[in-house]
């Protein structure tokens, strides 16, 4: 259920980046089910009627069952007309007064999560500039998906299994990769309710913080981390997107802050005070 709501909140952003973009006035849109062939029309904006709202769109079905099941764009000047689809759905749309139509997949490693519409109520072609527009908007969606989807996997990783009794070591290794990983995801995650459980997830791997020890800013945390894991600073730079220089000036004022003189006197000092695992 979580996952559903944080894929709507995406879908929603989109389709107003949609309109704003290709000035488009009618935008809808809605994931595909879990383990059904459909996709529930939930999003809706421009809309003069609930025509559409809660519509499932059969995979192969209408424009946007078309787009799911070739996992391409698809679009249609005169939507009641058109030759191209089939016409399951033409009395919500005619009821909505739509005639030119686009539908872009949300396509996620090779998988098709949900579909974006833009309108109009008048027969026009729509150009290769409104289309990229649109594409561009389900584009934002599946990288945003697909963050959200390593979120989830690394806090189900995260889990400790019960049954399971692997060498400490190991295990510590792994928790203090897995709390590395966390951390970098956080800054690229919109969703405030997954953002706010992936750090009450870091919290969960690290021991309670003395008091009045030094304060690391959120981004020195996040390279003292991967400092932690192993990481070297190139590879902080790529796990975190940033330039090395940059994770060689975070990683300077975190040492000064600790008192530390180098790197490994650094990670010593933040496992002492709990901020790391």
């Amino acid at each position: 259920m979580a996952a559903e709501v944080a894929g709507a909140v995406e879908i929603r952003g989109a389709l107003s980046r949609l309109r704003r973009t290709t000035g488009l006035p009618i935008a809808f849109g809605g994931l595909v089910e879990a383990g059904r062939r459909q996709v529930r029309i939930s999003e809706l904006t421009g809309t003069n009627t609930a025509s559409l709202r809660s519509l499932a769109v059969t995979s192969g079905n209408g424009l946007g069952g078309r787009a799911v099941a070739l996992a391409r764009p698809c679009a249609v000047v005169d939507y009641s007309a058109s030759q191209q689809i089939s016409h399951e759905y033409d009395i919500p749309v005619a009821a909505e007064g739509l005639r030119s139509v686009l539908a872009v997949p949300v396509v996620v490693r090779r998988r098709v999560r949900g579909v974006l519409y833009g309108a109009l109520r008048t027969a026009q072609p729509l150009g290769d500039r409104t289309l990229g527009a649109a594409v561009a908007a389900a584009r934002d969606v599946e990288q945003a998906l697909v963050v959200q989807d390593e979120a989830r996997g690394l806090l189900a990783a995260a889990r400790p299994e019960p049954a399971a009794v692997p060498d400490p070591g190991a295990a510590w290794e792994q928790v203090r990769e897995a709390h590395a990983a966390l951390r970098a995801l956080v800054p690229r995650i919109t969703d405030p309710e997954l953002r706010a459980e992936l750090l009450a997830a870091c919290g969960l791997l690290t021991a309670p913080a003395r008091e009045a020890e030094a304060v690391l800013a959120p981004r020195e945390l996040d390279v003292l981390a991967w400092v932690a894991a192993g990481a070297t600073n190139a590879a902080v730079a790529e796990r975190l997107g940033l330039r090395p220089e940059t994770v060689k000036g975070y990683l300077r004022s975190a040492m000064r802050k600790l008192g530390a003189h180098t790197r490994g006197e650094a990670v010593s000092a933040a496992r002492r005070t709990g901020v790391l695992p």
